[in-house]
């Protein structure tokens, strides 16, 4: 047994899986019933999606508005889960199981491993922890929201959208992620006060074409460069860093190149410029 794999599966398991005492308080007091809130935590299972419906809800945003922002948001599972189908090569009787517990969680643990054994590993402690315990943590909310009566004053509501922040933050390693990620922030601001609560959400969507649009012109040109043999921005940047290098545009006028002295008979010393 991969005890790090076992580790990191608890670790992320028990950490999430408690705040679905916050997503139990929220949709009680949202107006969902006992079973309603079990019942999503049991079928839809998928904490970013769940806490963007009963908030919309909350809010007074129509149900198929709330139901359509809650989708969008789950639609990036399905993508989760073409890239761990050729990290776990699951077999097809389980698929559907190992469907369900496809989510953010799972995904980095998985991922985060060195070879199959150990991802299979770390997918399956994620998501049996996380699984049991955030549906135990769900009715334990829902039947104790009746003794709240706030529970933004608690900051309860606001525990599910720092989770899912807090695991997606590390992901955005590359410029265009973080721009998309910040252009999303932006739009969903500027939507909430003037759009019907659930649809800001569908409108920090746009934030992916857009940047994908505004850099589609960037790579083309690095394309063309990289074809003609040009060297791209990057290349030019390196270049102009190492200035000392033999034969450098960056060398002062009137240096004989090193290269040139090492083609006529080595330099000094008898070693290789």
């Amino acid at each position: 047994m991969d005890r790090a794999a076992v580790r990191d599966g608890l670790g992320v398991g028990v950490a999430v899986g408690l705040s679905g005492f916050a997503f139990g308080i929220t949709a009680a007091t949202a107006g969902l019933s006992v079973l309603q809130s079990c019942a999503l935590s049991l079928l839809v299972f998928t904490g970013a999606s769940q806490f963007a419906l009963v908030g919309a809800l909350a809010a007074g945003g129509n149900p198929f508005t709330a139901a359509a922002g809650a989708f969008f948001l789950g639609v990036r599972n399905g993508f989760y889960g073409l890239r761990l189908s050729t990290v776990l090569a699951v077999p097809g009787r389980w698929r559907p199981v190992v469907a369900h517990a496809v989510i953010d969680e799972t995904t980095v643990v998985s991922l985060a491993r060195p070879d199959r054994r150990s991802a299979r590993i770390g997918f399956a402690v994620t998501a049996v922890s996380l699984y049991g315990l955030w549906n135990l943590t769900t009715l334990i909310g829902a039947l104790g929201a009746s003794r709240i009566a706030d529970p933004a004053a608690w900051g309860l509501d606001a525990a599910g959208p720092a989770v899912f922040l807090a695991l997606l933050a590390p992901m955005l390693r590359s410029t265009r992620e973080r721009a998309t990620a910040g252009l999303a922030i932006l739009l969903a601001l500027a939507a909430m006060p003037v759009l019907p609560a659930g649809v800001p959400v569908l409108v920090a969507a746009l934030a992916a074409p857009l940047v994908l649009l505004a850099t589609r012109g960037r790579d083309a040109a690095a394309d063309e460069a990289t074809a003609s043999g040009r060297p791209t921005a990057s290349e030019g940047a390196d270049d102009s860093e190492d200035s000392d290098e033999p034969g450098d545009p960056g060398d002062p006028p009137g240096v004989v190149p090193r290269k040139g002295a090492a083609a006529g008979g080595g330099a000094p010393g008898g070693g290789v410029a």
